[in-house]
């Protein structure tokens, strides 16, 4: 897949996801065989006010390439600055959420909220075109409810716009992560558009994936939900969309080694405290499904100190073998 000059080597993209894609697990991602990962989203305001956590959001050095930076925000000259900031900071793509549902977002005029408002979309994306050197792209959902599904004639507005790609999720803002994903709307997108279209929302499986590309003969798929705690998805996928080879899911060891790895790379790059709190959630998912876990959940949640959460994890993976 090509997005403007860049050249994405598979049809395995990671998901922008708030709290989840740092840098830590973008890093993870690309090891079990990422074609294209995303940071968090950004606030393009923020990254204007110089602000430091943003600044932390936005790091990519030392990463593999390419990355895409995900800015949020509605005003199209900050939008514009923000993107060339993050240009500079060394994104290879620059990314608009056009689609998240939180309400803390929407009520700004920013993310799901866009797109009852294609004209001013349009404005963001043409004055992020004229300020960057690198592809700018576009993540939308369906509509904002099940009576007012756009996504067809607001990828036309985006391509006109000059949007090199675009990511449809098959929700609406309505559903939030509820229900399932419409997957003909991807579909109607696709042929719509002539620019590349990546397909996202309900792949839980490589068989999924392979479903998606079929039936929507959209030009990549986007990993969300189904990788927390399970960075096997993306290898999963790869290997089945590239060659046809079923990757097992992983056993238990595997699980809870692939958990530490998480841990120590999450401390590494942000410290002992905050990689600790960072980490809890993640390595709750990284137990779903194993057995005799409600007590090393608790433990896990108590633990303040990087040594503390190995030995709780290694004296479990202890009992897992023996």
């Amino acid at each position: 897949m090509q997005i403007g000059n860049i050249n994405i080597s598979n049809k395995v993209v990671l998901a922008p996801m708030a709290g989840i894609t740092d840098k830590a697990f973008r890093i993870i991602a690309r090891e079990h065989g990422c074609g294209l990962v995303y940071t968090e989203m950004v606030s393009a305001k923020a990254l204007t006010y110089n602000n430091e956590r943003t600044k932390l959001i936005l790091d990519i050095q030392g990463e593999e390439q390419p990355v895409a930076v995900q800015l949020f925000g509605c005003e199209p000259e900050i939008m514009a600055e923000g993107a060339k900031i993050a240009e500079r900071e060394g994104a290879r793509i620059i990314d608009i959420n056009m689609g998240c549902p939180v309400p803390k977002v929407v009520k700004n005029g920013e993310g799901s909220a866009l797109l009852e408002n294609p004209e001013l979309a349009a404005k963001i994306i043409s004055t992020m075109v004229q300020a960057v050197a690198v592809p700018v792209t576009v993540k939308i959902r369906t509509g904002w409810d099940k009576d007012n599904i756009v996504a067809v004639s607001f990828a036309k507005k985006m391509e006109e716009a000059g949007a090199s790609a675009i990511a449809v999720h098959g929700r609406t803002r309505d559903q939030h992560y509820a229900g399932e994903a419409d997957w003909t709307v991807i579909e109607q997108v696709k042929r719509a558009v002539s620019l590349p279209v990546i397909g996202n929302g309900d792949i839980w499986s490589a068989q999924d994936a392979k479903k998606m590309l079929e039936q929507t003969g959209c030009d990549a798929v986007m990993l969300g939900r189904g990788v927390r705690g399970n960075p096997w998805l993306i290898k999963q996928v790869y290997h089945y969309l590239e060659f046809g080879e079923e990757v097992p899911y992983p056993q238990p060891d595997e699980k809870i080694k692939g958990a530490i790895k998480h841990l120590n790379l999450t401390i590494k790059l942000k410290g002992e405290e905050s990689g600790i709190k960072e980490m809890r959630k993640h390595l709750i998912w990284y137990l779903k499904g194993l057995a005799h876990t409600a007590a090393l959940k608790e433990n896990i949640f108590k633990a303040t100190t990087q040594s503390e959460v190995i030995e709780i994890l290694n004296n479990y993976l202890l009992q897992l073998i023996s």
